[in-house]
């Protein structure tokens, strides 16, 4: 099991920036890559961006090529999602998840949090 603890949400003003992060527990081991979804009101859950754990190899959805940016620490266990230049059209819940080595989907999902920004 690895368990995902997110934290680093909140209120910003349209060109602000936020980061963040996405404690990992547990089988840390076992992650591969490590995905960023964002689900916004009435709207279904979308793809951000991933970084595979031990490479660091990155891609990102192109909504926010340019302006998003995953990383991770290794040491720390932890990812992050370093958000620039925000928009309003960027607030929504952000999620992280955790995908196994082997397996192709997000198995693990952190709790959430919420991203809110003003115009």
């Amino acid at each position: 099991q690895v368990q995902l603890v997110e934290s680093g949400g909140g209120l910003v003003q349209a060109g602000d920036s936020l980061r963040l992060s996405c404690a990992a527990s547990g089988r840390t081991f076992s992650i591969y890559g490590m995905g960023w979804f964002r689900q916004a009101p009435g709207k279904e859950r979308e793809f951000v961006g991933a970084i595979t754990w031990s490479g660091g190899v990155t891609r990102h959805a192109d909504s926010v090529k340019g302006r998003f940016t995953c990383a991770r620490d290794n040491a720390k266990n932890t990812g992050y999602l370093q958000m620039n230049n925000l928009k309003p059209e960027d607030t929504a819940v952000y999620y992280c998840a955790a995908q196994r080595r082997g397996y192709t989907s997000y198995e693990y999902w952190g709790q959430g949090t919420q991203v809110t920004v003003s115009s």
